[in-house]
């Protein structure tokens, strides 16, 4: 059996999220293998990989804070909000002024609600999105309350008719840059659209970690899940009695270290569980235990 743990990918370009998870069960030699947050083909950067128990970690970690660089065109409209799209508009924004920009930017930072691009992996009435506006169907997606922590202009660039805004973009789950990006545009009444898109950090994962695929091939560095855990989560330490207890799925007294999930370790160090804080008990959402 493969080690259960974390690999950190650097997705390259042109790949989606199942190529990564595909190729990885083939090095880590396990079908048990999944990933925390989809990347679309067009990005690269960060994408977690859970190998074995530590799948069951994964719907935890697409909850975590993310952040992107991110290059948005100002001038020019695609039907996916990003350059894999058709053009379907395009207006000179030679004459967007520097804030205007920045000021558009500020408009979409804090707690926004947001509309997700047609061609995402939302569903609507049992299908996905993308594959109904694929199918020529108009696809009406509700807005969503995101957070946006930052929205950094790192640099502005102008040629021609179109304007690059270079950016950082530190979000919540569930926020589409490619919305920032339309939303920018229809703002600044240009339209614009994402150009490209790397994903820098996940939750406590950052570039740092990250192997690309070629690098794995040849040594495939795995996070123990001990370790992935502590970096994620708080950590509560136990008596072996209460290790006992947690590890039969058995409830233990909040600790007081929030809602959750919480990092709950033996007296020997080994990882037992996850478990959430619901007023006076601490229940748990994942054993890994025996």
């Amino acid at each position: 059996m493969a080690e259960s743990g974390l690999i950190i990918v650097d997705k390259p370009a042109e790949w989606t999220s199942h190529d990564v998870v595909a190729k990885m069960r083939r090095i880590a030699g396990t079908r048990r293998v999944g990933h925390a947050g989809t990347l679309d083909p067009m990005a690269t950067g960060v994408l977690v990989i859970g190998v074995e128990k530590a799948t069951r970690l994964l719907g935890h970690l697409t909850l975590t804070e993310k952040v992107y660089e991110a290059t948005i065109r100002l001038g020019v409209t695609t039907n996916t909000d990003d350059a894999e799209g058709e053009v379907t508009a395009a207006s000179s924004a030679a004459g967007v002024a520097e804030a205007e920009i920045r000021k558009g930017v500020e408009a979409l930072t804090g707690e926004i609600m947001q509309i997700p691009p047609q061609v995402s992996a939302i569903k609507v009435n049992g299908q996905r999105a993308y594959k109904m506006a694929r199918a020529g169907e108009e696809v009406e997606l509700a807005a969503r309350p995101v957070t946006v922590r930052e929205f950094d202009v790192r640099e502005i660039r102008a040629g021609g008719d179109v304007v690059d805004v270079d950016a950082v973009v530190t979000c919540s789950s569930g926020t589409y840059i490619r919305s920032l990006a339309r939303d920018l545009g229809a703002a600044l009444g240009v339209g614009g659209h994402l150009t490209r898109l790397r994903r820098t950090r996940v939750g406590p994962y950052d570039l740092s970690l990250a192997r690309t695929v070629e690098q794995l091939a040849e040594e495939c560095v795995i996070l123990p899940i001990a370790e992935a855990v502590a970096a994620a989560f708080p950590r509560r330490d136990v008596t072996a009695e209460e290790a006992r207890v947690v590890s039969h799925g058995g409830r233990l007294p909040a600790a007081g270290l929030g809602p959750g999930p919480i990092g709950v370790f033996g007296p020997d160090g080994a990882l037992l569980a996850l478990v959430e804080e619901h007023g006076r008990t601490a229940k748990p959402v994942a054993v890994f235990a025996g």
